[in-house]
């Protein structure tokens, strides 16, 4: 019979993404949400919306009961988790399938490999993906640290086994510093994760960071779709994306990608997956995994073709992939800014009523939102109320799309982060390619200097 009907268990663009692709493919879709969500656009669209709870995420949109209470009450035969929330849930994955409805991601069990950085670095080592020098697991005796330390060279990062987002990260240039900067990363680490297990691995200087999209069918066939470039970023987290990055040649495309696709092949993997790596001097080294769909996928199907959403699906629903390697092409160019209800510069959240909103258009525009003018953006969830995707043939002529397109983008009643893209985009080392992850730190801390 196949999927009929999808719970989608998230909100905003992402869950307007997913019904979208689903009901491009016949398929009805149920949205959950909070209280404060009744009014959100995926709600409006779904073919049935079902409230899981108030507006904390730990009582709706992290509230397994509920959610698999509502999958069964609307008789959905899939979920699909999006990303965030309980999309990289092991657990979670597992209960969806013991109630017998198909969980349209990875196998639980390479979520919660994965989803371990210390048992994913060893992993990813052992299927072949080159790793950044470093510690073989969890370093908890100072003794250890420092001979470790000692061995790969300072400055080293020691980082949260667990958890991401920057939180339980401290970089030491010394030998003194250590013992101090690991108790700090330790507590940071328990606070945030309750995992107080930290690793060692050498610090490098200026990287970039280089992320491969990798889709398997989890019967041991795998495809890369390239890479993405997302260097841009604040306190770890990405404020611009693009496809493919300045700096990647198409032979190493080629090489690194066919690493990826092999060791997610090896791996048994399914569905749609993410390698990061971190790029420095022409040498790659992985950092993590993401076992589900990224924020910045769209960037990847612009110079594909190929809708990422759909084949989740198809390969949840246990399809083949509708295409191999041979079939993939990339052509031109594309670049995602995410857009966040916030001070442009001071990065203060910036909830409330949007009192006129206009999306851009035009050739090769792509708006991912879930706006309208009377939409009252709630303040209990992340600040992403918008993604915009420009294609251009060249790296060039897709800078001066988005240019125009943020020009003519228009989203009143609160602050948005328009403005910083407009600056970001007319900004010579952006321009040139010629940026890394510490870059955009850097040129904020110039800009309010």
């Amino acid at each position: 019979m196949g999927i009929r009907r999808i719970l989608i268990a998230n909100r905003g663009e992402i869950a307007l993404r997913i019904h979208r692709a689903a009901h491009e493919m016949g398929i009805e879709t149920v949205a959950v949400h909070s209280t404060a969500d009744a009014d959100a656009m995926h709600v409006r669209l779904a073919d049935h919306a079902v409230c899981i709870g108030p507006p904390p995420a730990a009582d709706s949109y992290l509230n397994v009961a509920a959610i698999i209470s509502a999958a069964e009450i609307a008789h959905c035969d899939a979920i699909h988790p999006g990303y965030g929330f309980l999309s990289e849930n092991a657990k979670f994955a597992e209960i969806v399938e013991a109630h017998d409805i198909t969980w349209i991601g990875p196998k639980p069990e390479h979520i919660v490999t994965m989803g371990d950085k210390v048992q994913a670095k060893r992993t990813a080592g052992a299927l072949g993906l080159p790793l950044v020098p470093g510690s073989d697991g969890a370093v908890s005796e100072l003794a250890e640290a420092r001979r470790i330390a000692a061995e790969i060279g300072y400055p080293v990062i020691i980082k949260a086994a667990s958890g991401g987002g920057g939180r339980g990260m401290k970089v030491c240039v010394e030998e003194n510093s250590l013992e101090a900067l690991m108790q700090q990363a330790g507590s940071e680490a328990k606070a945030a994760f309750g995992d107080a297990t930290v690793y060692i691995e050498k610090y490098l200087g200026n990287p970039r960071h280089i992320e491969f999209q990798i889709f398997g069918d989890g019967r041991g066939n795998a495809v890369h779709l390239g890479e993405r470039d997302c260097s841009l970023q604040r306190r770890h987290q990405k404020v611009l994306e693009e496809a493919p990055s300045p700096v990647i040649t198409e032979a190493e495309r080629a090489r690194m990608g066919e690493v990826c696709a092999r060791a997610m092949a090896d791996m048994g993997y399914r569905g749609a997956g993410t390698i990061e790596f971190l790029w420095e001097n022409g040498e790659f080294y992985f950092i993590e995994m993401n076992t589900r769909l990224q924020v910045e996928h769209p960037v990847t199907e612009m110079i594909t073709g190929i809708d990422l959403v759909r084949e989740q699906i198809r390969i949840a629903d246990g399809k083949d992939l509708s295409f191999s390697q041979d079939d993939i092409t990339f052509t031109g160019h594309a670049i995602e800014c995410r857009i966040n209800a916030e001070d442009a510069f001071t990065f203060a959240p910036s909830p409330g009523l949007v009192t006129a909103y206009h999306a851009a258009g035009g050739m090769h525009v792509r708006v991912d939102s879930g706006l309208y003018a009377g939409y009252r953006i709630p303040p209990y969830y992340d600040s992403m109320i918008a993604k915009l995707i420009v294609y251009g043939r060249t790296r060039e002529r897709c800078i001066m799309r988005l240019r125009r397109a943020l020009e003519e983008m228009v989203v009143e009643g609160v602050k948005t982060s328009i403005p910083l893209h407009q600056e970001l985009i007319r900004q010579a080392d952006v321009l040139s390619g010629d940026y890394s992850i510490k870059w955009l730190e850097e040129w904020l801390q110039d800009r309010e200097g």
